[in-house]
């Protein structure tokens, strides 16, 4: 398997040079799950709270083993994706478990890291044999129609950066490492699901500019919103709600578990949204794929 970075997913390992912007931007919906995955949430449809205790599980690796932050947010990434297509499974905890495991798995094969999935079970309390991970994993890259080479938010960083003409390298650095940070968080938030990486991007930047040059922040608004690649309705409805995440200073999952007595309780919340249009999807197709994850993880496990 070739070398894979987040930041240059479609370039391959031995050409790191020959990746081009048009590709990333007309490839990026097949890497994020389709809009009826989002009004799932806001209708209902889905429980918010069961996405929230698969992020805190996988962010959790990320503490706990000083696992890669780009490997968790992979695997979240791939959990989503899977969801849309699978439907969320009900009724059985450790099948959200298997799932988490899985997607981390994925994640840390594509990202080249080692990370001893054994360790990170027994600290959790659950153990689940190789080939019942391996056998979820194939399910997943069935689902994901094997494109595990994510096209992320953080893909478009250069690209966005190009923009602004900061030649100081210091302060270039800087402000890219806000705007990760800022990209990191926003994962959480539900409502960020129906917007494109790229705008999800150029909308953390934005709000990273405000944060660090409020008296430059004009031009650099008008220098990334006047891209021929940015709907600029969506990025100021994005940079609007990303900029609630930022001023409300949303708490990482983190301090989220480090202030609970247990993470279950917390993520136990119900996040509130809107309503909004139906899941495309039907209930009894729902119901027929959350069946087929709990026929085929049923035959490798006892409860």
């Amino acid at each position: 398997m070739e070398d894979f970075d987040l930041e240059n997913p479609l370039a391959s390992f031995h050409d790191r040079q020959s990746q081009t912007v048009s590709p990333l931007f007309s490839t990026e919906s097949d890497h994020m799950p389709p809009d009826s995955y989002f009004h799932s949430f806001i209708t209902r449809d889905f429980d918010v709270s069961l996405r929230l205790k698969v992020i805190c599980l996988i962010q959790k690796a990320h503490f706990s083993c000083n696992v890669d932050p780009f490997i968790a947010y992979l695997a979240v990434n791939y959990f989503d994706r899977f969801i849309s297509v699978q439907g969320m499974p009900q009724g059985e905890a450790w099948i959200l478990k298997l799932l988490s495991v899985a997607c981390l798995s994925l994640a840390s094969k594509m990202k080249k890291t080692l990370f001893c999935l054994t360790d990170f079970q027994s600290e959790e309390g659950f153990i689940f044999d190789s080939q019942t991970i391996r056998r979820m994993e194939l399910l997943i890259l069935g689902a994901l129609k094997w494109r595990m080479r994510s096209v992320t938010p953080f893909a478009f960083l250069d690209f966005f950066f190009s923009s602004l003409e900061l030649n100081d390298t210091a302060l270039k650095r800087i402000l890219k490492a806000r705007t990760r940070e800022i990209i990191f968080k926003a994962q959480n938030e539900i409502k960020l699901l129906g917007f494109k990486p790229s705008i999800i991007t150029a909308s953390a930047l934005l709000s990273a500019c405000r944060e660090l040059f409020p008296l430059q922040f004009p031009y650099y608004r008008k220098a990334i919103s006047s891209c021929i690649y940015v709907n600029k309705e969506k990025l100021f409805d994005c940079h609007n709600l990303i900029q609630d995440v930022v001023m409300d200073g949303y708490d990482s999952m983190f301090e989220i578990m480090s202030s609970s007595d247990t993470p279950v309780n917390v993520l136990d919340h119900h996040c509130t949204s809107s309503e909004s249009e139906k899941n495309s999807c039907t209930r009894s197709e729902t119901e027929i794929t959350q069946r087929k994850i709990r026929d085929f993880c049923n035959e490798t496990i006892q409860l």
